[in-house]
């Protein structure tokens, strides 16, 4: 009776002939976009949100065979996977990383810091120029080309890493995903680093009058 019943399950679910999988198509696509990554948003993916929370255990069951675990955030509704954090086990890693240049790290703590600044907010919106006088401390070379790289690393933001969500020409709308991609320890390493960079280029700057 109980093979049965499995096997009526998995037929309502079947996609196509040879389908042997057992979740609805929208479950399907809910997980598919977690693993795709960054993240999948409530906001603007509705129905694969309640595909995910209605499936819950059985798509964080697959994301386990994967050595993978769902970050849920049902305030902000917004979903990720990440790799297993435990020490019973040598967990591989499955996740692709991106590599990320030294405007794009500085940009990222940025964004996190005025996400941060803005608590019980529902949207925080930034101007590209309040985010962009921020990094002009880290500026070198001339002002053209430095302003060129950080119109890439504003589009990377925008379209790679999925943080800001353009909603003018030149404001965007920070992801509250920002506060869980980079963890704490790392925030705090990455901000030292960067303000001793930032105070060694004040330091190298000459000073009103020198030539």
């Amino acid at each position: 009776m109980t093979e049965r019943i499995v096997d009526s399950v998995a037929a309502e679910a079947r996609l196509w002939s040879e389908d042997l999988g057992t979740l609805a198509e929208q479950s399907r696509r809910a997980l598919l976009e977690i693993v795709r990554g960054p993240y999948l948003s409530g906001q603007r993916r509705p129905v694969l949100w309640a595909a995910l929370i209605a499936d819950e255990h059985a798509i964080r069951s697959r994301l386990h065979d994967l050595f993978l675990d769902l970050v849920i955030d049902r305030v902000d509704e917004f979903a990720f996977a990440r790799k297993v954090r435990t020490t019973e086990i040598d967990a591989p890693s499955p996740m692709r990383t991106e590599s990320l240049n030294f405007l794009d790290t500085a940009m990222l703590l940025v964004l996190r810091q005025l996400l941060l600044a803005s608590p019980g907010e529902s949207r925080v919106i930034v101007g590209q120029d309040e985010v962009y006088e921020r990094l002009m401390v880290y500026r070198t070379g001339d002002e053209k080309t430095f302003r060129g790289n950080l119109n890439g690393a504003w589009g990377r933001m925008a379209n790679r890493f999925r943080v800001i969500h353009v909603v003018e020409e030149d404001r965007a709308e920070i992801s509250p995903v920002l506060k869980f991609i980079l963890d704490h320890d790392r925030v705090r390493a990455l901000t030292e680093q960067f303000q001793n960079l930032a105070e060694g280029a004040t330091s190298a700057a000459p000073s009103e009058g020198e030539q």
